[in-house]
């Protein structure tokens, strides 16, 4: 079972940016306000498949379930 990856840090630091995160989720490798950008720096870092997501603006509570 996989466990929650607190991403609190990253909402703090990089709210509103666009957000590539290494297969542990828990290493930014490159942030951008345009998301191919970020995604592209990401690549040319040697990193294959990462993460990429947009940090909200704010950081509100949220849960879901599967």
């Amino acid at each position: 079972m996989k466990k929650n990856t607190n991403l609190t840090k990253i909402f703090d630091k990089y709210k509103g940016f666009w957000v590539t995160l290494d297969d542990s989720l828990k290493k930014v490798i490159s942030y951008n306000k345009n998301a191919q950008k970020a995604y592209k720096e990401a690549l040319e870092k040697g990193y294959k498949k990462p993460t990429l997501f947009k940090v909200p603006q704010e950081n509100i509570p949220h849960f879901g379930f599967v």
